[in-house]
């Protein structure tokens, strides 16, 4: 059983409705290129090339709902998409056994209705968050009610990566080259937010929280010494007038390194297998989930798949960690029971 943890779909109404608030349409361009992302028919042919085993948890591809509405129309549009992906799940539950909400994140008010209704009547299994609303940082006050409720209901967040191209490379250009706002940028996006969550005491005010960042914890992993011995234990060492070190004292209980290895990750890293060695290396094996970041790879849909559990197949894995890896972790996040113990044998003479 291959359950994808990460994977990306726009469906139909919900597509319809964000081209119509596109602004910039062309921005569209590659959304509009996948079949796989908006025709259900050619997700589900595509699904068959790799048997009944493999199913996906669906989460809306970007861009975030709140850069394509206003507060006063993104509690509507989280709405759509939402009732959206759980009509595909109750379509097709053999297919998409679950979904994880969207949030109006530039009306937290609103947004903190549409989780309990996301959660409570359509049975959402989490939500998704994207690493800045709208250029706010997630450590900001009016989201850490977001971050209370998913602690409180011990359900996990999905953390996304959003950057454009509109943000520059260089403080003297207007726009990022070569879409490295992408490549480069998408990354340090996703370890920014894991780091501003670390240093705001956020997981040591909720230290159960479950977070899954995307694309195997970024530049985290990588990085792993330049963040212990380099940075979060010399915290402040190279700020003029500032007294970060106090945060050790005050704020965190634990070694800085100690809250980042506490994320959850995911092996969406375009197949690449000495990339998922090493953020299995940091996070170990009981936080890793099989994501492929369906379905935009070159082929529109399963080079990723194809190539990600090529990658995984050719690690040195345990039989219970590679279980765990391609099922057993999200299913045990989202307290989802497995469905293969319903057809064990019983135990027993």
């Amino acid at each position: 059983m291959k359950l994808d943890a990460y994977s990306h779909i726009l469906p139909r109404r919900y597509f319809a409705r964000m081209r119509e608030l596109a602004v910039d349409t062309a921005a569209l361009k590659r959304w509009l290129e996948l079949d796989a992302l908006h025709d259900l028919d050619a997700r589900l042919r595509m699904m068959d090339e790799f048997g009944d085993g493999y199913q996906q948890v669906l989460t809306l591809s970007s861009p975030p709902i709140e850069r394509l509405a206003a507060p006063h129309e993104s509690p509507a549009l989280a709405r759509l998409a939402n009732e959206s992906l759980h009509e595909l799940c109750e379509r097709h539950p053999d297919r998409f056994p679950a979904f994880i909400a969207s949030l109006p994140l530039n009306n937290p008010d609103a947004a903190l209705a549409e989780l309990a209704y996301a959660l409570d009547d359509l049975g959402a299994r989490g939500v998704q968050l994207f690493t800045n609303v709208n250029g706010k940082p997630l450590d900001a006050p009016e989201f850490r009610g977001v971050f209370a409720e998913m602690a409180r209901r011990d359900l996990p967040i999905w953390l996304h990566p959003a950057r454009g191209a509109a943000f520059a490379d260089y403080a003297t250009e207007d726009t990022s080259q070569y879409e490295i706002w992408w490549a480069l940028g998408w990354p340090y996006e996703t370890s920014a937010a894991m780091a501003r969550l670390v240093f705001s005491g956020l997981l040591e005010q909720h230290p159960s929280i479950k977070i899954i960042t995307h694309h195997l914890g970024a530049m985290i992993p990588f990085l792993e010494g330049r963040i212990g011995l380099g940075w979060s234990d010399q915290l402040g060492s190279r700020t003029a007038g500032g007294n970060l070190a106090h945060l050790r004292e005050t704020v965190l209980r634990h070694r800085p390194l100690e809250y980042f290895r506490r994320f959850y990750a995911d092996t969406a890293l375009s197949g690449s297998a000495s990339g998922i060695r090493c953020g299995l290396d940091f996070f170990g094996a009981d936080h890793v989930l099989f994501g492929t970041d369906c379905p935009f790879d070159p082929e529109g849909g399963p080079g990723f798949i194809r190539e990600t559990i090529r990658a995984l197949d050719a690690l040195d894995l345990t039989d219970t960690d590679r279980a765990r890896i391609y099922h057993g972790n999200v299913l045990r996040l989202m307290r989802l029971p497995d469905p293969r113990s319903a057809l064990a044998p019983p135990s027993g003479g």
